[in-house]
């Protein structure tokens, strides 16, 4: 089967998380979007010209008759299919806790560029972001590494659910990479307290297919339209 990525064309976001686990699983997919006519069709299928069961937003993901939307949905769908979750039920839903805990991670650090409105521009909130930011590196950082921190000592594993990676490592990853590019001051001030979070993200970008992708102009650099942004007045 060969995947369909609907996601925008000129940032990371949510559909990182999916390209990451595609990646990782060397399975054909094309990112609809980045060639001509794509977003077209993205839009197509949302305003459910093309399906009975039209997504809300992008990322979704069209495997084969299926259109699957959410971050989390995805990855739910596309783990057990290639091996990025432990056998079992337990192991499949304890994965998918764990990126439902990195969504809310990833909702937040969005939050901190715009707290009011997303329909504002950030020069419009810069006041609130500031006061927002400031409790998000102070309070939110560290509780949400501090928790996966703690669930790498607890376990000894290499990775979150054993030994194996799972699309909640690679996610993690990216979670990392984004924070260090968003608050490069913030995440070197609490990089004592998040030295197992740090070797994991540096195991994952270490894998095979993750590195070459990371080196191919498939990944899309960060940049201040994404989740992730790095503006100065916000970083402490």
């Amino acid at each position: 089967m060969r995947y369909e990525l609907y996601y925008w064309p000129e940032i990371q976001g949510r559909g990182e998380f999916v390209r990451l686990a595609l990646e990782e699983a060397g399975a054909r997919y094309v990112d609809v979007a980045r060639h001509p006519g794509g977003e077209n069709a993205m839009i197509a299928l949302m305003n459910g010209r093309r399906v009975a069961r039209p997504p809300f937003a992008p990322p979704f993901l069209k495997a084969g008759r299926r259109v699957i939307a959410q971050t989390a949905s995805i990855l739910l769908y596309l783990g057990p299919r290639h091996g990025l979750v432990p056998p079992g039920e337990a192991g499949r839903l304890w994965v998918h806790q764990l990126q439902l805990t990195l969504a809310d991670l990833v909702a937040e650090a969005h939050d901190t560029h715009h707290p009011i409105s997303g329909s504002l521009y950030y020069e419009d909130q810069r006041r609130e972001a500031k006061r927002r930011s400031a409790s998000f590196v102070d309070e939110r950082i560290p509780k949400f590494l501090g928790y996966f921190e703690d669930l790498l000592a607890r376990s000894g594993a290499t990775y979150l659910a054993g030994r194996s990676v799972s699309y909640a490592d690679l996610s993690l990853f990216q979670v990392m990479a984004g924070l260090r590019y968003a608050f490069p001051k913030a995440m070197a001030r609490h990089a004592r307290s998040q030295r197992r979070v740090a070797a994991l993200h540096d195991r994952v970008a270490a894998r095979p297919r993750i590195a070459a992708y990371l080196a191919s102009p498939r990944r899309i650099a960060f940049n201040e339209q994404g989740i992730f942004r790095h503006y100065p007045a916000l970083d402490r």
